[in-house]
């Protein structure tokens, strides 16, 4: 049960990142031309990363998912402190809130997931024979 729940709050993680960063698009990252591109892109990242994380019960997507949320926080904060790419944030719009939220739902519930090993897939525990040992 806590795997399942996890598990949604992770995609609501995803899939949040991924709308944030096309609703953002559409209403400021289009005109710079290097960040709008980069938004583009998280919002197919997204995408993928939770269509892995759905359908294929292993370990790489979900270290996928924390490294999406880590690289979206990460240059969030960069923008917010230094500036990126001539972007300057303030926190300032309910989209940058909704954005570090679900980034941070990104890191914490994949991390969590990973460090559960709930990610073995069921063809690995029905291939392991009762009482067999391996030779060393």
């Amino acid at each position: 049960m806590a795997r399942v729940l996890m598990l949604v709050l992770l995609v609501f993680g995803l899939l949040g990142s991924a709308v944030v960063h096309l609703l953002e698009w559409d209403n400021w990252a289009y005109t710079n031309e290097v960040i709008g591109p980069l938004f583009l892109v998280n919002v197919g990242a997204g995408i993928v990363i939770t269509a892995a994380v759905l359908l294929w019960r292993y370990w790489l997507p979900l270290l996928a998912a924390v490294g999406y949320g880590a690289a979206t926080l990460g240059a969030y904060l960069l923008s917010l402190t230094v500036g990126l790419f001539g972007v300057e944030q303030q926190l300032s719009s309910s989209a940058e809130v909704w954005g570090l939220v679900t980034d941070i739902a990104c890191i914490v519930f994949g991390g969590l997931l990973l460090l559960r090993r709930d990610w073995r897939s069921a063809e690995s525990d029905r291939t392991a024979t009762p009482g067999a040992t391996t030779a060393g």
